[in-house]
């Protein structure tokens, strides 16, 4: 394996990390009553499945490409089910305000410039439209955060915004694994490829604390509507 062990703790809390934000979203959802946002947590999931074969592709030593493409397909797929989450968010906001708009979804990026048996041009269209997808849902997030301030928590819609300063400093990193200090991939620059991948740890914990924020507000919000209608009577 290529990674050592602290790149490997980074890794998988990237991935735990994405998981509970995950169900931290569904249940915020349930809390609030809001099929819609508990909807945008599940729809999560298939992003998340795609961090597991990420891992499994680095288990293997970076030799299993098609772990790989699994995972960009996965990916794929998972930001399109983000899309459909989004603008039902948008479409419940809408019903209410009686105004149209649209939005999108997520990805998660693979370090180093990798083989793929379904070939690099397929690969990188996948990862371009990956990318475009992703680009529109942040521009979501900052709708839904206008129209319904107190819905998303702005450390959660920040942390999505996050994402972009990770894949900007792995692009950069890759370049200087490779260019400068001559490593095949950069998976195989520990250094670079943690740094990279602990600012993915980042975004995906300032994702969670803010869900997390969002229900500790719903359920202080219950308690005190529970507490008024008791003294009500």
């Amino acid at each position: 394996m290529l990674l050592s062990l602290p790149n490997w703790l980074i890794h998988i809390s990237s991935s735990l990390e994405w998981g509970i934000a995950a169900w931290l979203m569904f249940r915020y959802g349930n809390i609030i009553g809001r099929k819609d946002v508990s909807r945008l947590g599940l729809f999560m999931i298939p992003h998340w499945i795609g961090s597991w074969f990420v891992l499994a592709y680095h288990v293997s030593g970076d030799s299993i490409p098609v772990l790989l493409d699994l995972s960009e397909t996965v990916n794929l797929f998972g930001s399109i089910a983000l899309l459909y989450a989004s603008l039902g968010i948008l479409r419940v906001i809408n019903s209410r305000q009686s105004k149209g708009i649209f939005a999108a979804a997520g990805l998660l990026l693979v370090s180093g410039r990798p083989q793929s048996y379904m070939g690099e041009d397929i690969f990188d269209l996948i990862l371009q439209i990956s990318s475009v997808v992703y680009l529109a849902f942040l521009v979501t997030l900052l709708l839904i955060r206008k129209k319904e301030p107190g819905l998303l928590s702005g450390l959660t819609v920040a942390g999505f915004w996050f994402l972009l300063v990770f894949i900007s400093v792995t692009v950069f990193f890759m370049y200087i694994s490779a260019e400068i200090r001559s490593f095949p991939t950069l998976s195989h620059d520990d250094l670079l490829h943690g740094s990279a991948e602990s600012l993915l740890t980042i975004s995906n914990l300032m994702i969670v604390l803010g869900v997390h924020k969002q229900i500790r507000r719903a359920e202080a919000q219950m308690r005190s509507a529970g507490k008024d209608e008791t003294s009500g009577t």
